[in-house]
């Protein structure tokens, strides 16, 4: 489990997902990138994003094209670069119905209309940063907390923050606190042996915890309304809703 974006993609591959050869009007803008990428031509590359253009939690997103130019070495290192050069715009792309177009089996992802909205290659620059960032997160933690393996999300509703991280296994961690205290502290609520469970195949999923006769549910979404919260946190009591909120996703 990455985040948000690798989520839609255990989504997609867990479905009936139907790609086909891509349609002779994108291939201008593929090959148009390959060639940007060959002449190592980072501020053509900028202009293809979609931003921010979301990395693997906790390292920060790309907000925008400076910021895109000063990071492209960490991103597109000499193993990515020579997939996406060595690939042909007939053979290893593919439209990949209304969820866009793919080089192989999802390195890179385009929308129709030739942004760049998704890049699922870690290089190892990237992966000692990510490293890094979560030891200084363990740092921060109450000691009760400080365990796992990557960090998922920190979502925050009008009385909740709520902290949810990948113990290894399939099994997630939730730990939530008034939403004024900070995760330094003992969390009011530490819940072991979570699920994650997609919904549908826009990429919506959510964690699911219970105890006792209690049932947390945190659902994240990436496919909703214009008016639909990043979120939302549910609490059943005996299969009764007992509280609703919608949340916020945040980085921490």
């Amino acid at each position: 489990m990455k985040n948000i974006v690798l989520i839609m993609l255990l989504v997609f591959g867990g479905q009936c997902v139907y790609s086909q050869e891509l349609k002779p009007e994108y291939h201008k803008f593929v090959k148009i990138f390959i060639e940007n990428v060959k002449n190592n031509r980072k501020e053509e590359v900028a202009k293809m994003i979609k931003y921010p253009l979301h990395r693997d939690n906790p390292v920060p997103p790309i907000k925008n094209k400076t910021e895109f130019i000063k990071r492209y070495d960490e991103i597109f290192d000499e193993e990515l670069k020579k997939e996406i050069v060595n690939s042909d715009p007939i053979k290893n792309w593919e439209q990949v119905g209304w969820r866009g177009i793919m080089l192989n089996s999802g390195t890179i992802w385009f929308e129709g209309d030739g942004k760049l909205k998704t890049i699922n290659h870690v290089s190892k620059k990237e992966k000692a940063y990510k490293e890094k960032l979560i030891a200084a997160q363990k740092s921060k933690l109450h000691s009760s907390i400080k365990e796992f393996k990557e960090p998922l999300y920190v979502l925050e509703t009008s009385k909740f923050r709520i902290r949810i991280d990948d113990l290894g296994n399939q099994k997630y961690r939730y730990a939530s606190w008034p939403i004024k205290s900070n995760m330094s502290q003992k969390p009011d609520l530490i819940l072991q042996n979570g699920k994650w469970l997609p919904d549908g195949t826009g990429g919506n999923s959510y964690f699911e915890f219970k105890k006792g006769n209690f049932v947390y549910q945190c659902y994240i979404i990436v496919l909703g309304q214009s008016d639909s919260p990043p979120a939302t946190l549910t609490i059943y009591q005996n299969e009764k809703t007992i509280l609703e909120q919608n949340a916020k996703i945040v980085s921490w």
